[in-house]
This record gives structure tokens, sequence and C-alpha cells, in this order.
């Protein structure tokens, strides 16, 4: 008896190639750009998997390695890759990442590891000789972002970042067709904001570390806590030593986004206040109220979250809201709303593509509304390998976006404003800001920055 389900499978990945080929050709890639790249996964949790079987619809890599210091999520993501790619061949099993970067020559690595893993695992994969899709943000400090910016100019290697917002469709038609058209007329304030109740109240016991898990690896150049569960997934994000809270999570999507969007670099300071206010039961460490200012010529970028409570407007919990003279612009993850002072409002939503690539709504824990953004951001990476050029979310415009927010907690703490040098490397007239843009890591590790 014929098996349908199997022929049905072969049916859409046959059907996700000629999209591949087709999209491929639109932007201008070549042949080989489509058949001749070997890939690494390092990170096969949730959103590393998502971002690797978003390549694979658009493009016939091979995926030839995967790393995971869980071997129970390592065998799944093996076996879940095998399925989906056109050779379908199991990619080698690695625990060490470095043991992976020296077995295999590569052309991209996808590095979807907690934040405190970013800089070490790209600049060595960079060094190895490969491009790199490195999920946001791109370091847990300051310094570790300017070690990866170097290494990726010494060794003219892309990287492109996961602040996929710049390959957003509805996100693009607004800096095409409201901001660089004018819309908006003279723009002197921004607000960015995150009302998500994304702070763990949880307060699990010590527990015995289980023998799937290799959780000194996983620590790696973090502090070492007591192991309280599986730390992966959510629950390191509730802590600083892993990461800097909802600023380095959720503020630097939309940070990047309006920096893209008006243009902007390095502010000229950096000011924040905050801290736990209400959430005080909890062992998380990272901040449930937080404001921080932007401060640029003529132009503030104020960033706000709760953790608690409800949005101050439920259309937008998560976004930015860009003013003009002439207009307002809101923007998320879901749609964007002009208003001008005089006429008719804008809105667009977000695209889906559920047509083109059915088997998204197959996929566990997929987010639909991004998973046309991290495809045209796959493509925008594979085009600027191909033609060596810079990618749109290119690693030093996410350095500027998560060195930003780690300075926005960086003034929280020592409740005074920042102003970054970025030329020099530190905190101007500050010692003590400056000795907080390098984190101390834990042996043996060390840490890239080596200042010259």
């Amino acid at each position: 008896m014929e098996d349908t389900s199997l022929n049905r499978r072969h049916f859409l990945i046959g059907t996700g190639a000629l999209l591949s080929l087709s999209v491929l050709q639109s932007s201008g890639l070549s042949m080989h750009a489509i058949t001749h790249k070997k890939v690494a996964l390092i990170g096969t949790g949730w959103y590393g998997k998502s971002d690797l079987f978003r390549l694979l619809q658009v493009s016939n890599v091979e995926v030839v390695a995967v790393c995971d210091v869980d071997k129970k999520r390592l065998d799944e993501a093996a076996i879940l890759i095998s399925r989906r790619q056109v050779s379908k061949k199991v990619p080698k099993k690695y625990g060490d990442y470095r043991e992976l970067l020296a077995n295999h020559k590569l052309d991209l690595v996808l590095i979807g590891t907690p934040d405190h893993w970013h800089a070490l695992q790209a600049i060595a994969a960079i060094e190895a000789g490969a491009n790199v899709y490195l999920q946001k943000p791109i370091s847990v400090d300051v310094l570790e972002g300017e070690a990866i910016v170097a290494t990726a100019r010494k060794h003219n290697k892309k990287v492109q970042v996961g602040t996929q917002r710049r390959s957003t469709p509805h996100m693009i038609d607004a800096n095409e067709n409201i901001v660089k058209k004018g819309l908006l007329g003279k723009i002197s304030h921004v607000e960015m904001c995150c009302y998500f109740h994304m702070k763990s109240n949880a307060n699990p016991p010590e527990q015995p570390i289980p023998d799937f898990l290799d959780y000194d690896m996983w620590t790696g150049p973090a502090p070492l806590r007591p192991y309280d569960g599986i730390p992966h997934g959510s629950w390191w994000r509730a802590f600083m030593e892993y990461g800097n809270g909802i600023p380095g999570d959720m503020c630097v999507h939309m940070f990047d986004t309006v920096r893209w969007m008006l243009n902007l670099q390095w502010p000229k300071k950096i000011s924040a206040t905050g801290g736990t206010y209400v959430q005080k039961e909890a062992k998380s460490n990272i901040a449930d109220t937080q404001t921080a200012v932007f401060e640029y010529e003529e132009l503030n970028c104020i960033w706000t979250h709760r953790t608690w409570g409800t949005p101050s407007d439920p259309e937008f919990p998560w976004a930015f809201i860009i003013y003009g003279d002439k207009g307002t612009l809101k923007g998320s993850t879901m749609k964007y709303e002009f208003t001008p002072t005089k006429g008719e409002p804008i809105i667009k939503n977000v695209v889906y593509e559920k047509e083109q690539f059915p088997e998204d709504l197959t996929e566990p824990r997929i987010e639909l509304n991004a998973a046309p953004a991290t495809r045209k951001h796959m493509l925008d990476l594979l085009s600027a390998i191909e033609k060596d050029q810079l990618p749109v979310a290119d690693v030093l415009e996410g350095h500027i976006s998560t060195a930003c927010c780690i300075l926005a907690n960086i003034s929280m703490e020592l409740n005074r404003p920042i102003k970054y040098d970025p030329v020099n490397k530190i905190c101007i007239d500050d010692k003590e800001a400056t000795s907080k843009l390098k984190r101390e890591y834990r042996g043996p590790w060390k840490h890239p920055w080596q200042a010259s």
C-alpha cells in the first residue's frame, strides 16, 4: 500500500526546493550559492532549530554537523534535520563546538546558544573559516562585541545578526513608504516598549544534574550556579549571569529597528533607572521594571519595560513609536500604523507565507509571524556571502544595538549616565563604568578582548 504521508513529505520538500531556487535566483544568487554550502548548527534548542529550518526552506545547503551539550536535544535535532534536508543525511553530532569546528570545513555556522556563549562561539567559527548567523544579542558584555566585530573584519567573514526586523516585510514597507518618503516630518522623539510577563516567578530547589546534560560545558565562561533545573529553554533568561535581562532580549530588537529606520549610530549618552519593584519573591535577578534613554542630537529614544501589569496599548505590547511633527508611526512584529496629522491612517499587517511553506503550520513552537522575516534574513546573508558585501543586519549594527542595551544596564546599576567612546573602548570620565565593559570569565575560558 502506498505511504501517502511519505509521498506528501517528498512533495513538500520538492516544492520547497523549487520555491527556494526561484527566490534565490530572484535575489541574484548563483547555483554555486545554492548547492555548495556546508552548514553547522551550534545550539539545537527551539530557536536554533527554527533558524536552521528557515534556511533549509530557501536554500539546498547541507547540514553536516550539529552541537549541543544536551544529548537528548542533540539526538532529536539530528533526526529532525535529516528529515528536512534534501540529502536525508543525519548530521554528525558533537557535545563540544570546538571539536565540531576542528573536524569540518564549513561555509556557514548558525549559533543559537544562550547569550553567554555567543562571543566565543562566533569568534571560533569565524577563525575556522566560516560565515556566521548569530542570534541576538551578540554578546553579554560590550568588549565581547568589539572582539566579534574585529574578528569578522580581520577574516572578511559575513555575520548576520538575528535582528530580523530589518527583513520583516511590513517593517520594510514602513521604512520605504513612510520614513524614507518623509511622511513623518521632523522626528524628535521615539518610544519603545515591552510589557510581556517574561520574568519567571519560579524558585526551584537545587537538584542532581541529569546524565544527558553537560552542565559545566553549558555554563562555560559564566559563573557556575547551583543546578536547579534544565537551564536552557527559558530559565537561563531569568539570570544576569547569562544575559542582560529584558533589554538584552527585547529592547535590542526594537532599538535596532529604530536605528535602521532613522539611520542612527552610537548615542551621545545613555541613562537608565529601574530594578525589581514588584516580583521580589523569585530567584530571578533581572529587572522587572526599567526605563532607558538613548540620547541623540535633538532626539531621545526611550525604552520602557514592565514584566507585570498591563500594556499602555494592548495593540502594541512590544513595539516602537516614532513621533514626527507630521505624523506618528507605531510598529510591532504584527503590524504598523501610520497616523498623519492630516489625512487617513495607513495600516499594514504582518505577512504570512502559509501557502508557499505549508510545513510551517505543523512545526512545533514556530513563530509564524517571524518565519518570513527569518527566511528573508537567510537569503540576504547568502547574497552577502556570494557578493562579498555586508548583510542587512551586519555584526557592527548588531553590536551597536546590543552594546547600548548593555550600557543601559550599567547605567541603571551605577545610577548615572554613561557616555561610551567606541573608538577608545571606554566610558568617558568613568573608570568604574569602563571596568564593567568586560565581564570576568570563569576559568579556563579566556575573554576574547585583548586591548592593544
